[in-house]
């Protein structure tokens, strides 16, 4: 995720405005202007709460009619997962918006129709609409992008609408709308000053999104006693990972086995093994059972076999040299990149960033065995973490390095081909930001 780099003549464009205390009707801004100008509308970056968002939602008249809509929340494997289920319904033929964040490169990635970002012109409409509908109520810029993302949607009405919750999920933005089909995806401890540090209460948070008479499906293979016990007292209809559905692999395809909306049982086989977690993908295919748009087996088995996502073991391959890109800022998603390591061959070297208000210490501790090179990097933007913060967890100091950025590591690799086989680049969105504008850039 990308740090906004504004011009001065934006910057400037943003005064103006502001200055002369223009009329939302008068605003006639670019994609950059309008982004910039979204972060100065709200003093806080962050604020849990529906009210304010969902007054400016009934002036924009936001309907999904004609839409199916599943809102996935989770700690980890939100991405993922919608990934899994966009992929599926794109290749059977259907239209399908998605609204996910953040983004690494552009703002429009975190909106997409048909497997497409939105264009500047459509966002900019969009946040046109928005400011003039919500007069002096306050929005911060992930509730002006959540509404952006609702206000594309409701206007272009594809088949199949999938909603990435941002933060938790019971006070999140997204969950204004009332969603067809709730995923939990898992529950861990992160983003603890919003959520707590209690287990049991961020399930709650995320179980927050369910709704009563409707499907609730949680990936989750140990979840917290919160999140049935919301669906419970909701009338919401739960299916448990491990209970309701569940997979098993059988060499490089695996089998699943779940639930039909109308409660029979459901077997699908020899499902080729996917790119991205495979919990993930079970958790998609028991989503799929619920959503009434008709899709075949074999539309299943492509679908979950072909789907990829940036930044989550996105494998970039450059003169000989294998580049892993994934973001793994948490270590839930550390232990799993550290499994998916320990199955490579040859050298290892990782590039790690790590902004300061993750569990750093302990994703530290499960990839530092599995590395035989790191380098470490500052990220020089809010909350980021420096290298030399980061050094002082390692226990092998013999094979740590702080550099400059992720860009010296990649240009140093690029003219010692034989520095390394494998490089794996995480611990935040943008780092592998980062790793993505230098590996496009050329040599």
């Amino acid at each position: 995720m990308k740090t906004p780099a504004f011009s001065l003549d934006t910057i400037l464009s943003i005064l103006r405005y502001i200055a002369l205390d223009m009329s939302q009707s008068e605003k006639k801004l670019n994609l950059s202007e309008w982004l910039a100008w979204m972060e100065q509308c709200h003093p806080s970056e962050i604020e849990l709460g529906l009210d304010r968002i969902k007054q400016v939602a009934e002036k924009l008249a936001i309907d999904f009619t004609g839409s199916t809509v599943v809102t996935v929340a989770g700690t980890n494997g939100k991405g993922s997962t919608v990934s899994y289920i966009s992929n599926i319904y794109l290749k059977a033929g259907y239209s399908v918006g998605s609204f996910t964040s953040p983004h690494f490169i552009e703002y429009n990635e975190r909106v997409r129709l048909n497997g497409v970002n939105a264009s500047d012109e459509l966002l900019c409409r969009a946040f046109e609409k928005i400011d003039k509908a919500r007069g002096q109520i306050p929005l911060t810029y992930f509730e002006f992008g959540t509404l952006a993302a609702l206000v594309i949607f409701s206007e272009t009405k594809p088949d199949l609408v999938l909603l990435e919750v941002g933060l938790g999920g019971r006070l999140d933005a997204v969950n204004i709308i009332d969603a067809d089909i709730s995923v939990v995806t898992t529950v861990a401890l992160d983003h603890t000053d919003w959520l707590g540090d209690d287990r049991d209460v961020i399930g709650y948070e995320k179980a927050g999104i369910f709704r009563s008479g409707k499907p609730a499906i949680c990936g989750d293979l140990d979840p917290p006693y919160t999140v049935a016990e919301h669906a419970e007292n909701i009338g919401a209809q739960l299916l448990q990972a491990g209970n309701s559905f569940s997979f098993s692999e059988a060499g490089n395809h695996w089998h699943w086995s779940g639930k039909t909306a109308q409660g029979q049982s459901a077997n699908i086989d020899n499902i080729p093994m996917p790119q991205l977690p495979l919990q993930n993908a079970s958790t998609a295919l028991q989503v799929c059972q619920f959503i009434d748009l008709d899709v075949s087996e074999e539309q299943l088995r492509d679908g979950v076999g072909t789907a990829s996502l940036t930044g989550r073991m996105q494998q970039i391959e450059q003169d000989g040299i294998q580049y892993w890109l994934d973001v793994a800022h948490n270590p839930e998603a550390a232990e799993l990149l550290q499994k998916r390591v320990a199955e490579l061959s040859g050298s290892k070297i990782l590039v790690l960033g790590m902004l300061a208000d993750k569990d750093c210490q302990q994703v530290i501790q499960l990839l530092e065995p599995v590395f035989d090179q790191i380098y470490l990097v500052s990220l020089n933007v809010p909350r980021g973490q420096t290298s030399e913060q980061l050094q002082a967890m390692f226990t092998d100091q013999a094979k740590v390095q702080s550099v400059a950025s992720v860009a010296t590591v990649i240009d140093s690799i690029k003219n010692n081909h034989n520095a390394a086989e494998n490089v794996i680049i995480a611990g935040s969105f943008y780092t592998v930001a980062d790793a993505l504008t230098a590996l496009t850039e050329g040599p």
